[in-house]
């Protein structure tokens, strides 16, 4: 043991009480938890930035549909 930190055998030691404590089902469920959390996540960036790209184009449509309104009305009361 020196001064560089942690070494494999501490962390053997370690990972061997975890899975006494909580047994590997419930580690294994927690692994795929976590798993399925990130890929979400991932998912939900990416559609994000998606939407990010389309949101420009929306706002154009409706400045262009709200000039034709106000055209219209313009129309109307003359």
């Amino acid at each position: 043991m020196g001064f560089s930190g942690i070494s494999i055998w501490q962390l053997l030691i370690v990972l061997v009480i975890v899975l006494l404590l909580f047994g590997t089902k419930r580690l294994r469920n927690l692994g795929t938890d976590l798993g399925n959390a990130v890929k979400g996540f991932k998912n939900a960036m990416s559609e994000g930035e998606k939407g990010e790209d389309k949101e420009p184009e929306r706002l154009e449509q409706a400045d262009t549909h709200a000039g034709a309104t106000a055209k219209d009305k313009e129309k109307d009361q003359a």
